[in-house]
């Protein structure tokens, strides 16, 4: 059976209302060849999306000893870098994974995370 990774795309948060047209065509393009570069490895992309910027999430602490949840909306903290997307990677094994990965496009770094089979449990 394929394994399966996440890789979170960590960077600087954008405005996506910035982003001028020739940007937009170049990270589109980027992103193309590397869903053509895991498909020639004989790998699969599960899903993904990018993810919209920080000040639009929510951050909720469920409710505890009785209490209600509790709902803050972003930004959350002074970070220099959120996660501003994601894939879900099928792959052979951990090295496939850090193969593929690694050619993810990003202005920042990526984070490499298995996910647990909760099926053998």
């Amino acid at each position: 059976m394929a394994e399966e990774y996440i890789v979170l795309i960590v960077e600087e948060p954008w405005d996506p209302s910035t982003v001028t047209e020739e940007q937009c065509g170049a990270a589109t393009r980027a992103h193309w060849a590397f869903a053509e570069a895991v498909e020639q490895a004989g790998a699969s992309i599960l899903g993904g999306d990018a993810l919209q910027p920080p000040a639009t999430a929510v951050r909720i602490t469920p409710a505890r000893d009785g209490g209600s949840p509790v709902y803050t909306d972003g930004p959350f903290a002074d970070t220099k870098e959120v996660v501003t997307g994601y894939y879900k990677l099928g792959v052979r094994d951990a090295a496939q994974a850090r193969e593929l990965a690694a050619l993810c496009p990003s202005g920042g770094t990526l984070e490499l995370w298995p996910v647990m089979d909760t099926g053998a449990m």
